[in-house]
């Protein structure tokens, strides 16, 4: 069997840990002044995936 392709897209948009698959959240790159500084906070932190949407990514990501 053939090497697996890794999908580019997943590769620059997720973080695999351990047992988690993290993520930056959207919707901090522009028109951040009407944003509220706490809500800009938050958008700083990296999300973890629900456990069914990180089986896809896995899946995309055969090599980590």
């Amino acid at each position: 069997m053939g090497k697996l392709k890794t999908k580019r897209g997943v590769k620059k948009r997720f973080k695999l840990l351990k047992k988690k698959v993290v993520y930056h959240k959207a919707c901090k790159s522009h028109i951040l002044t009407k944003k509220s500084n706490k809500r800009k906070r938050a958008l700083r932190r990296m999300s973890v995936l629900s456990s069914d949407t990180a089986k896809l990514i896995r899946r995309s990501l055969p090599y980590g």
